[in-house]
């Protein structure tokens, strides 16, 4: 946008609608919490949530204390591919 580089974070449900989407301009702890506080608060807590590698994702999650419902997507891929 306007020549800086922003990061966009969806929310997505299991059949691949979006259910949240939120732009920041970091892509760190913060701006994790931020998005996952706004996707749980507006569609309730999910039974799994899958991620990428970032590691944003679990330091986020476990200061929400849901650290256990995490899995990446990566692990899961290597898993389907195998």
């Amino acid at each position: 946008m306007n020549g800086d580089t922003h990061y966009l974070w969806r929310a997505v449900d299991h059949e691949g609608e979006v259910l949240e989407s939120y732009v920041t301009k970091t892509r760190n702890k913060a701006a994790a919490l931020r998005f996952i506080r706004k996707a749980l608060k507006r569609h309730g807590q999910a039974e799994a949530i899958v991620t990428d590698g970032l590691k944003s994702y679990p330091a986020a999650m476990r200061k929400l204390g849901n650290e256990q419902r995490r899995s990446a997507a990566l692990a899961e891929w290597r898993e389907i591919a195998a």
